[in-house]
């Protein structure tokens, strides 16, 4: 696997793509597989952390160059990159440090930030002493085993010559490759997770901690310590990014409303967990001069009473959207469960929870139904389709849904360009569209609904004329 896979990255640019890379670099985080998140056998569960190190010879995967005979071997250097998101896992420890890292903690009292375990659990390996092994660091931040599963079971054959993935997955490896695998232990601390120091609260934010968002594709480009080569193709399958796409979306909806149904994380006391909410909504300007001037739009995909702080809906959107292109039925489904979902938001809390663990079950089935489906060469066009038409385009309303949008443009342009149903050359003629799509959203504070709708639809026809 010496040849990095082909990928046009003529966008990724921008403001959202700078977001998404302080969202790696301050976060630095994608936690311990949970035992609800990991697909390896129960061995994993009580299997030993090794620690970094002991992936670390010249032999395995510690090399300054990344010219090894199977695997790149430089997979280390790469975690530990010391500026890029490639090597955002490897800081997140030492960010806890930091002056924002202290002044969080202090804020919310919680003792020094490297030793809390409120934020341990997303920036750093955070498992249990008797389950750390000799050469094991907390202080080594996100390693190896945080995406991979605890290696005690794997770690000493993995590498030998008749070892193969399906076998190396029976003791304790997780599958990775696996869409749903993979996106469910990113949103462990990309979005949050029942288990310690994986979820980010309301009041860890207003203490100044970075506002959460997830997209499996780009964070996986931005993570991309391996080969996709015909080795990798074999033993593992190729991977698609219109399935890490869609997939990520669907159990990004599957997770918000799992959590906000359950009581512990849903509710603060009388108060609703303002971190599910659409943060603008609320952090607007204010005035109370005798012209009136409304702050936001009416959006269609939420039928919530007037004034009412709206459920932060980025996924819901980009999932209905998805789900009408590709999978008509379970699309259908959701959609009419999303809006049930908003609709409960304006009467109780019973009701908005029942709402949830429905939009849950529905975001789930569609999740399956994605990650099964054969996907196409035209799938990327249905899909950018989808999210400008009439349908979608008006529930462009809010910030947090908006940069959704344009992500996943930019994500779907790219699998077109190495797909190669569209030339470099040609995206790179639409970059200006792209580009002013991303403008609009550069910063929540210039934010302006319909110039960003303008812009995207015209970064969608664009894309849609070379089809």
């Amino acid at each position: 696997m010496k040849r990095r896979a082909a990928r046009w990255q003529g966008g990724r640019g921008g403001a959202v793509r700078a977001f998404a890379l302080a969202l790696l670099l301050a976060l630095a985080a994608v936690a311990p597989a949970s035992p609800d998140s990991s697909a390896a056998n129960a061995q994993s569960s009580t299997a030993n952390f090794e620690g970094v190190a002991t992936c670390a010879g010249s032999t395995c995967h510690g090399r300054s160059e990344g010219n090894g005979a199977v695997v790149r071997q430089d997979e280390i250097a790469t975690w530990q990159a010391p500026s890029s998101a490639s090597g955002a896992h490897s800081r997140a420890y030492s960010v806890l440090a930091s002056r924002r890292g202290r002044q969080i903690a202090q804020t919310l009292g919680l003792g020094a930030a490297t030793s809390a375990p409120a934020c341990l659990g997303c920036h750093a390996t955070y498992v249990p002493q008797s389950r750390r092994g000799a050469r094991f660091h907390i202080s080594d931040g996100v390693g190896c085993e945080s995406c991979h599963g605890a290696a005690e079971g794997w770690l000493q054959v993995h590498y030998e010559k008749a070892a193969s993935h399906a076998s190396n997955v029976r003791a304790g490896l997780v599958p990775l490759e696996d869409p749903q695998v993979r996106a469910k232990i990113c949103l462990d601390c990309h979005y949050g997770s029942t288990d310690t120091g994986q979820f980010v609260t309301h009041s860890m934010m207003a203490a100044g901690h970075p506002r959460i968002s997830f997209e499996l594709d780009l964070f996986s480009s931005l993570q991309q310590h391996h080969t996709e080569d015909a080795d990798y193709a074999r033993r593992k399958g190729r991977s698609d990014s219109v399935r890490l796409w869609a997939v990520g979306q669907a159990e990004a909806v599957a997770r918000a409303t799992d959590l906000f149904a359950r009581p512990g994380f849903g509710m603060r006391g009388m108060f609703p967990e303002f971190y599910f909410y659409d943060c603008h909504s609320c952090h607007r300007a204010i005035t109370d001069g005798p012209a009136r001037r409304l702050t936001f739009e009416t959006n269609p995909g939420r039928p919530i009473p007037f004034g009412n702080a709206p459920f932060n809906d980025e996924n819901i959107i980009m999932l209905s959207a998805v789900g009408r292109a590709l999978a008509p039925g379970a699309g259908e489904a959701f959609g009419t469960a999303s809006v049930e979902f908003h609709r409960a938001m304006g009467r109780d809390r019973g009701s908005a929870q029942q709402a949830a663990i429905a939009l849950r079950e529905r975001a789930q089935a569609l999740s399956n139904a994605l990650a099964a489906r054969s996907f196409g060469s035209n799938d990327a066009y249905q899909v950018i389709a989808a999210i400008a038409s009439q349908a979608t385009a008006p529930r462009f309303t809010d910030y947090a849904g908006s940069v959704q949008a344009v992500m996943a443009v930019d994500t779907l342009l790219n699998a077109l360009v190495r797909e190669g149903r569209v030339t470099v050359g040609a995206a790179a003629a639409i970059r200006a569209n792209i580009n002013r799509a991303y403008a609009a959203v550069a910063a929540p504070e210039t934010y302006r609904p319909a110039a960003f709708r303008s812009a995207l639809a015209s970064a969608t026809s664009a894309i849609g004329s070379l089809r």
